[in-house]
């Protein structure tokens, strides 16, 4: 695999000194927390966008698909294009699409608008996402400095994927719907603003064209194998209405492999997943993804339909799980050069098992202790000790002119992850529940699919004890000291 220098561009105009790392990476972790709220954050404001906009219920469920369609398809395609075209111009450009199309879909009068402004943001965000990550590794040298920098990005992520329901929740009770959309344009624009006065801009300078028939194909074959994923939820996982989409998606997929194969320059070099710490630490982030982004969607569902919270309050319940995610993913960096990367990474899991056996006990009248707050604390203190970990293996494992891409890839395998986990755990809960629409019907169906998280992270433990290689810790993650990715003291710089 080629090891391409890392060289600064002429972009940016010379400045006196370098950014202080800590504002690099606030910055670099503001756009990821703008990327990730979005995921969740309209859920709570669904019936009003409904009411106000006249949408029908399948149509209401695309408020929520068109965004993650659009950021899983595109998520490869915006990685490789940070790594040839500049990072921070990759960042700019996914940020400044992101606040526009928040401005659309805030705006819309219709529901079509709205759809729109959802697949324009769910872009932004797939060009923006992996230039976050690559930003955090490049501002802050190899070692424990960058494993705390990633966990710093992990738990930040966390967040937003947690503050989602409280700050949707709160937007719509005080003012309405609209501003569950407009409240990325100031916090955007801020962002923008920033970047273009600190941000230094690096890429490879391997003088590589975008692979376009590999991306074409990779970002169509995601694409479709995401909308059929999400039509398993409404027609079933044997209509035609979810099997063409997602046979058409694996051939995308398939056709995609065969073309990078024998392509010069390749949008993603197959080589990248001969390399152990990628591909086991990726597959790992994919089974992770499947259980845990389910937890915050059943947890919102189980609280509001079952219990009786109104939306804030279903938000605030979950306040405790959301810094629970951010303490794991602060401690995350103490216990890889205690034991390991490897060793933190099933650790972190077998605490988030635990909270998802829990869980699986819920009923009907438990009380909010031990129904939500201690099983939730559990279920993210034990992603954000696995995430960063994971995290830091995946990306120790690429050449420096590689990096946005394995970004882009880490993002994708949760992403993805995540999406085919709601799809199959909807169906599971909907199997259960049948119609019956009692409290103890929906009851008995988030408690089997929290039991079916409990097997799938059980599987995920055992996939890193056989495959996650051994000897990578806090200060090597992100080195090829033990784990064969960057060579050491080949860290990228970024232009003066």
């Amino acid at each position: 695999m080629s090891r391409a220098a890392e060289v600064p561009t002429a972009a940016a105009p010379p400045r006196r000194t370098a950014p202080p790392a800590w504002v690099v990476v606030a910055l670099a972790c503001a756009g990821q927390f703008l990327v990730v709220l979005d995921v969740s954050v309209v859920n709570v404001a669904l019936p009003s966008m409904r009411a106000d906009l006249g949408m029908s219920a399948s149509g209401l469920q695309w408020v929520v698909n068109a965004y993650a369609i659009a950021f899983a398809g595109f998520m490869l395609l915006g990685g490789r294009a940070g790594d040839l075209y500049g990072r921070k111009r990759m960042f700019l450009v996914g940020l400044g699409l992101f606040t526009l199309a928040s401005l659309a879909g805030g705006l819309a009068q219709d529901g079509w608008q709205l759809l729109l402004a959802r697949a324009a943001q769910g872009l932004g965000a797939a060009v923006l996402a992996p230039s976050t990550l690559t930003i955090v590794t490049s501002a802050v040298p190899e070692g424990p400095a960058r494993a705390r920098a990633i966990a710093t990005w992990t738990a930040v992520g966390g967040g937003g994927g947690a503050a989602g329901g409280l700050v949707g929740g709160a937007l719509v009770d005080v003012w309405s719907w609209r501003w569950t959309l407009l409240i990325n344009v100031p916090v955007g624009a801020v962002v923008l603003l920033g970047a273009l006065w600190w941000l230094n801009e690096s890429r490879a300078g391997d003088g590589r064209r975008l692979d376009l028939p590999g991306a074409v194909l990779v970002t169509a074959g995601l694409a479709t194998l995401a909308y059929g994923i999400s039509r398993t939820e409404a027609s079933g996982w044997t209509s035609a209405d979810a099997v063409v989409p997602l046979v058409v998606g694996l051939a995308l997929i398939g056709l995609f492999l065969a073309v990078e194969a024998r392509t010069a320059a390749p949008l993603m070099p197959l080589g990248l997943l001969r390399v152990r710490s990628v591909a086991s630490a990726n597959v790992a982030m994919f089974l992770s993804g499947s259980a845990m982004f389910c937890m915050w969607f059943f947890m919102t569902l189980y609280a509001q339909n079952v219990l009786g919270y109104s939306p804030l309050e279903a938000g605030l319940a979950l306040v405790p799980s959301s810094l629970a995610v951010i303490l794991g993913s602060k401690a995350a960096p103490r216990l890889m050069r205690a034991v390991g990367a490897r060793m933190a990474a099933v650790l972190g899991t077998c605490v988030a098992v635990a909270g998802f056996a829990w869980q699986s006990t819920m009923t009907v009248d438990a009380g909010y202790v031990v129904t939500i707050m201690c099983p939730g604390i559990l279920m993210m203190l034990g992603a954000g000790l696995a995430t960063t970990p994971l995290a830091a293996l995946a990306t120790s494992g690429a050449a420096p002119g590689e990096a946005g891409l394995v970004s882009g890839l880490v993002n994708t395998s949760r992403t993805m992850g995540g999406s085919l986990g709601l799809a199959v755990m909807s169906t599971v809960a909907a199997q259960r529940t049948g119609d019956r629409g009692t409290a103890e019907a929906l009851t008995e169906g988030y408690a089997l699919v929290f039991r079916t998280g409990t097997g799938v992270l059980i599987g995920g433990v055992l996939l890193m004890l056989v495959w996650l290689p051994r000897g990578v810790s806090a200060g090597s993650a992100g080195s090829a000291g033990s784990a064969g990715g960057f060579p050491r003291g080949a860290v990228e710089k970024s232009s003066e």
